[in-house]
Parts: structure tokens; sequence; C-alpha cells
């Protein structure tokens, strides 16, 4: 654990407020959560889009017995990021307004920062290479 825990002095990002923000750097195989699922807003369809994420993802990694998956959609979307690096979330997977269109999400990695697009039909294969390895 103390390898893993790191505070960044000015925040990570561009746009952060904070003076530190901290982060879990915990291997994927031992995060406690692996994914971490958001609608961008607050708005019907994007929770029904996350949270039917979340289960088919639950129901594809299910013979997994540590893969755990939380769905957030409180408070402001960089606070749900800082709060899953905080805990070691190794990706989360962000359901916007182009994904009512593309059927693609955001997944940005916790480690990198880095964001990319990824179908949501070949999400369980990304899930599959990237967390479960």
């Amino acid at each position: 654990l103390c390898d893993a825990y790191e505070e960044v002095e000015g925040g990570r990002g561009q746009a952060s407020r904070q003076e530190k923000e901290v982060i879990l750097r915990l291997d994927k195989k031992i995060a406690p959560v692996k994914l971490a699922v958001f609608p961008l807003l607050k708005k019907e369809k994007l929770q029904n889009v996350a949270q039917d994420i979340v289960t088919n993802l639950l129901h594809a990694f299910s013979s997994i017995s540590n893969f755990v998956i939380q769905y957030d959609d409180s408070g402001s979307i960089g606070r749900r990021y800082r709060r899953h690096d905080e805990i070691g979330t190794p990706y989360c997977i962000t359901v916007d307004f182009e994904t009512l269109d593309d059927k693609a999400v955001t997944v940005r990695d916790r480690d990198t920062m880095k964001q990319e697009r990824v179908s949501i039909a070949e999400l369980s294969e990304f899930v599959k290479e990237r967390v479960i390895g």
C-alpha cells in the first residue's frame, strides 16, 4: 500500500483546483474496484446506458470472484475521477451524449489519465485484455 500511495502536488490536469491529489496506484489484479462507470450527467438516457453497461460487464465476468464495478453519478465528473483515483480504480468508463449516437464510451486510465473511445460492443474484450490480463 505504501508503494502504491502517491500525493500529487498541484493536482493532475490543468483544470485541477486541488492543492494535492491522492492516487492509489494499485496493481489491476489487486485493486478492490476494477472499474467505475459514470453517466456524464444525471440524465435518464445516460444513466440507463451506464447501468446497462454495469449489468452486462458484471454478467460477462461473473466467474471472477473479485470483479467489482461501481456505478457512480454523484457529484461532478472530476470529483468522481478523483474519488476513484484515491481508492485505486484502474479504469473509469464515462457515458456521454456522444455515446447515444456512436455507441462508444470514454475509458480513462488512472495512471496515465489518457482517455480513449471504446465501442460498447468491444468493452468486454477491452476489460479482458487490460483489467483481467
